[in-house]
């Protein structure tokens, strides 16, 4: 009897654990609009009354495809994502007014509630492996990259980015790859032929690094289908990984090598079995910089 009470005791805090798993579970999830309290809908037309300076918003994309995609109608569209709005417009601007922040602005909402916002329409496709990413367990929001209102960027067309093109909306984070694809040899993204979202799916991936495919050769194949083989004399550790000796995002060296030749074999073929450069394992520590760029 004691050692059951005893085990009893050890075993009250896992039970303690599992029941308040249970209830969070049971509660459902939180929307961002829940202390809107008992706040009516009170249709666009009377949200443009204020914010005249979203009129733009009925050339959107959100505004022109809610109808047909979801049943919404142009009256309901603000409030879909902002909450009912009765409480917001009697407040008539007054911060001041408790009722003035009972409206939902998903930029100021934690990114996993601005995200919840945006996937009850946008869940699945390309977003399947959003929850889980790399951008969502680093807090970057929807809004981050992405303006619901604006038609400046594209004309209101997707991706509806809040930056003139996806390299930019990229490069507010990813600083480093705005200077490699300026390098003399790079893709074309400064150019406007392709965008990072040729590689990477900035909403989730089942890869690693974010990438569009399964690995990296898949992902270079999409354009340099001539790489792909069968070839007569293959090269294992190129067919793993072309980033092994290329950096698909800009170098200096040429077709877009990590460093150049003679000294990129010679990172792997150290003693070969035939005469090479002039740069081997001995005559490397030379005070010469062009042995190791």
């Amino acid at each position: 009897m004691i050692a059951y009470e005893h085990g009893i005791r050890r075993m009250l805090p896992l039970m303690m654990t599992v029941v308040m798993q249970a209830a969070f579970l049971l509660a459902g999830p939180r929307h961002a609009w829940a202390e809107g309290g008992n706040a009516d809908y009170i249709g666009a037309d009377t949200c443009l009354g204020c914010h005249s300076d979203k009129e733009h918003f009925k050339k959107n994309l959100h505004a022109k495809s809610l109808p047909n995609a979801k049943g919404i109608a142009f009256e309901k569209t603000c409030e879909t994502c902002h909450g009912p709005g009765s409480l917001h417009a009697g407040a008539g601007g007054d911060k001041n007014n408790p009722d003035f922040a009972t409206i939902v602005n998903p930029s100021r909402l934690k990114p996993v509630e601005a995200a919840e916002i945006c996937l009850r329409c946008h869940e699945g496709g390309k977003r399947m492996h959003w929850k889980g990413s790399t951008h969502d367990m680093k807090n970057v929001s929807c809004v981050s990259c992405h303006s619901m209102h604006d038609d400046k960027a594209n004309g209101g067309k997707a991706p509806l980015l809040k930056k003139a093109s996806v390299a930019e909306a990229c490069f507010q984070c990813h600083a480093e790859k705005k200077s490699q694809i300026r390098k003399s040899a790079h893709m074309p993204i400064v150019e406007g032929k392709m965008g990072c979202t040729a590689c990477h799916n900035p909403h989730g991936s089942a890869a690693d690094k974010l990438l569009a495919k399964n690995t990296v050769p898949e992902t270079c194949y999409q354009c340099h289908q001539d790489k792909r083989g069968p070839f007569l004399h293959d090269h294992p550790p190129a067919r793993e990984n072309c980033a092994t000796c290329h950096d698909p995002h800009g170098s200096h060296h040429d077709k877009m090598l990590v460093t150049r030749a003679p000294l990129l074999c010679q990172r792997c073929h150290v003693d070969g079995r035939h005469p090479t450069s002039y740069y081997t394992e001995g005559n490397t520590q030379v005070e010469n910089s062009r042995v190791f760029y």
